[in-house]
């Protein structure tokens, strides 16, 4: 079972008028729904047409929008104060989905930012931006990107657009590498990679809150007793995970494990490094 711990107070004091939360019917997205009402007053609640349920809490507004829809993300971010950003397409697909989601989306999104007014964005960046480490050495945000698929390619443009609009605009962003953010590991990778839904929430408000970030890269993980991250280019957010994979490990070393050449016991970036070509049919 996942390990259980409550910000305090003072923690959670702060408040935007109009938080927008896109990807809310993802699995993070779900996950963390009804924390984020926390963080602001009204929360504005998208993913795809037909993918939400039509019902709302008090403090939410339901709003479908296909991210590669440019006027519709515009509209969808007039009169919020902050985004999270979580929608786009999660796994390795083909380039034109990927496209579509997390190119075209992410670039609709900032832009819509800058003619809104929105000045903070979280952005659900990934892992697989440096999928390409081998397991046993260690990086952090400085070290230079090696996306391993359509996917990874596509956070990487997604940190560099926030890059451009924060040098450019003043739009500070908050880049979270994903690791894995599930309710506990599911194999040997994950034991570093893993992030408990409780961590994830207390670097959202810190990457929400904390003042003057510019653009800031921080890998999202927990406090694990092995992972090949470090988190010393985002020592300013002051994020401390709380969690750990260790009291899954007996549970997760009970099953096979991978060959020793299997990419998933090398890389990083596991099964997304081979993962394709999507040749036409």
């Amino acid at each position: 079972m996942e390990q259980q711990h409550s910000a305090s107070s003072a923690d959670c004091a702060a408040q935007f008028d109009r938080l927008l939360l896109t990807g809310a019917a993802g699995g993070i997205g779900r996950a963390i729904r009804h924390r984020v009402a926390q963080f602001a007053r009204q929360v504005r609640i998208s993913d795809l047409p037909g993918v939400l349920a039509s019902d709302a809490a008090l403090h939410e507004e339901i709003v479908a929008c296909d991210l590669a829809d440019r006027q519709a993300v515009d509209a969808l971010a007039k009169d919020c104060d902050a985004i999270v950003h979580l929608g786009g397409v999660s796994v390795e697909r083909p380039f034109e989905e990927i496209l579509e989601a997390n190119i075209k989306g992410v670039f609709n999104l900032y832009e819509a930012a800058r003619r809104q007014g929105v000045k903070r964005i979280v952005f659900a960046s990934s892992n697989h931006v440096t999928g390409f480490y081998r397991q046993d050495e260690r990086i952090d945000a400085a070290a230079r990107k090696r996306p391993d698929g359509y996917y990874g390619l596509s956070k990487s443009f997604g940190e560099d657009t926030a890059q451009l609009y924060f040098d450019r605009y003043g739009i500070e962003t908050v880049s979270i590498r994903i690791g894995s953010v599930f309710p506990e590991p599911k194999d040997r990778r994950m034991m570093a990679s893993w992030m408990s839904y409780d961590d994830f929430h207390d670097l959202l408000r810190r990457s929400l809150f904390t003042p003057d970030v510019g653009h800031t890269i921080v890998f999202g993980m927990s406090a694990n007793a092995h992972t090949w991250w470090d988190n010393r280019c985002a020592a300013h957010l002051g994020f401390v995970p709380r969690d750990s994979s260790e009291p899954f490990r007996d549970k997760v070393e009970a099953t096979p494990p991978p060959a020793p050449t299997d990419p998933v016991a090398v890389l990083q970036g596991g099964a997304f490094t081979t993962t394709g070509p999507f040749d036409p049919v």
